[in-house]
């Protein structure tokens, strides 16, 4: 495929008016109970919660826990909190849902640098590719990047990929270890390639974002409290890497059960660069969600479980997504398009270790 094709694929023009008649109902709810797409009382109160879950253990750890059990506690919770913040705060302003005022999605999109990240490049992977290509292998980052595991039908198939479905959950505990270390800068020059990323400067401001950014977190969260605490080095480093571990596997265990599933397509280009599928269709037969009656398991999970909600419309907050999701359903079915969804969230966890054995074999 050339260059062009890989930056500018096309989606299908085929006539269908199920997101037309998708939006103008979903439009017509907010308009009738007179509310606001974006945050309302309840995502201020969460936004603090999430957040409080992971700095005040921080602030602990830094002041008065003396016992290693409860210091590397404290870590463990931290880990549970930047999870929080990533799915319920940072992901909801990157998309420009969090509020109608830029700046707000802004400062808040920002926490990313407390998480570890950029959210220059984290706009570019999830918003653009991930949400634009979902399941087009080589295309979509959250399935294309790591190459020792086999996501999709279309990849290549290795031999250690016999072993995927054991090895495949220690290695989720490893993703934002990848994170902050090594996957942002690989992707800054993979990004320039695929022109994503264009002009001299802009590169350069990146490179330095992304430089600057790794300094403040491993500072703020690493050395100071090797510099100041009694502790030894590398308990704290030991910490510091549980806390990875605890957040990894969650983020992982929420993205993954929503595309990489036996029921979900993995669409490929035909011959002329093109999808067979207009953007919606392609998002609602790629996409699944789990545990929709588990109101606090969506209220941890920033409504990620509502995925299909989610990937259509990217810029609703989220905790509206349970109400739409009928919408969603009812119209779905009206034209003859699938709504998968798993009773609960550890269904949805089996059933991906399934496509994950199924991926390995076949």
């Amino acid at each position: 495929m050339t260059k062009t094709n890989r930056i500018n694929p096309k989606f299908s023009t085929g006539e269908n008016n199920f997101y037309q008649t998708l939006r103008k109902r979903t439009h017509q709810y907010f308009e009738e109970n007179e509310i606001s797409v974006h945050a309302n009382s309840g995502m201020v109160f969460k936004t603090i919660a999430m957040s409080a879950l992971y700095i005040v253990p921080f602030v602990l750890a830094m002041t008065v826990i003396v016992h290693p059990f409860w210091f590397w506690t404290m870590w463990i919770l931290m880990g549970l909190g930047a999870s929080g913040v990533g799915l319920c705060v940072m992901h909801d302003a990157n998309h420009g849902a969090y509020s109608s005022n830029s700046k707000v999605n802004t400062v808040l999109g920002h926490v990313l640098y407390l998480l570890g990240g950029c959210s220059a490049f984290w706009k570019i992977q999830h918003n653009v590719l991930h949400h634009t290509y979902t399941n087009v292998h080589d295309y979509d980052e959250d399935i294309s990047r790591a190459k020792i595991l086999r996501f999709s039908p279309r990849a290549p198939k290795k031999n250690i990929h016999r072993y995927q479905h054991y090895y495949a959950w220690p290695l989720y505990c490893l993703m934002t270890i990848s994170w902050i270390t090594t996957k942002e800068f690989s992707q800054l020059y993979e990004f320039r390639d695929k022109g994503l990323i264009k002009g001299k400067n802009t590169f350069f401001k990146l490179w330095v974002e992304v430089v600057l950014s790794k300094l403040f977190y491993y500072g703020l969260f690493l050395a100071l409290p090797i510099l100041i605490l009694p502790f030894n080095p590398w308990f704290i480093v030991l910490c510091f890497i549980s806390m990875h571990l605890v957040s990894g596997l969650v983020l992982s265990l929420v993205f993954q059960p929503a595309h990489v599933m036996p029921d979900n397509d993995f669409p490929e280009f035909d011959e002329d660069g093109r999808l067979e599928n207009n953007w919606a269709i392609h998002q609602i037969l790629t996409t699944a969600n789990f545990g929709q009656n588990q109101r606090f398991l969506t209220w941890c999970l920033g409504g990620l479980n509502f995925q299909i909600e989610h990937h259509l419309f990217p810029s609703i907050c989220h905790v509206h997504y349970r109400k739409l999701s009928p919408i969603v359903k009812q119209t779905a079915e009206e034209y003859q398009l699938p709504y998968q969804s798993e009773k609960t969230w550890w269904s949805a966890i089996v059933k991906h270790g399934h496509m994950l054995r199924t991926l390995a074999k076949n």
